[in-house]
């Protein structure tokens, strides 16, 4: 599997970003996919996971009610859609794909695949 993240970009707070994650490989779509981010200085951080169905999602409490997760099997894409940003959400974005653990998987050990990361700046 590999994924190619985009999307990202510079934005206001209060402004709306939406990435994308395409994926390759058969098994793309048989996997939870999730998405995390990192700050300057910072750990990386979950941000929302999405079934492999794309039927339930979760969401890290910093950005639920903000950000919602869905998917398009047929397309192999994920998508981030984000909301009312703020300059706190300014972080490289990474998705990623897997099966290890168990559902909704926060942590970053229990996906096999990652994206190359998308910049998000919210400016103030």
């Amino acid at each position: 599997v590999q994924l190619q993240a985009s999307g990202g970009g510079l934005v206001q707070a209060g402004g709306s970003l939406r990435l994308s994650c395409a994926g390759s490989g058969r098994t793309f779509s048989r996997f939870t996919t999730g998405w995390f981010r990192q700050a300057p200085g910072k750990e990386r951080e979950f941000v929302g996971s999405i079934s492999a169905s794309g039927g339930t999602s979760y969401y890290a409490d910093s950005v639920k009610g903000r950000f919602t997760i869905s998917r398009d099997n047929a397309k192999n894409t994920v998508y981030l859609q984000m909301n009312s940003l703020k300059p706190e959400d300014t972080a490289v974005y990474y998705c990623a794909s897997g099966i290890r653990g168990s559902w909704p998987r926060t942590n970053d050990w229990e996906y096999d695949y990652w994206g190359q990361g998308t910049q998000v700046t919210v400016s103030s």
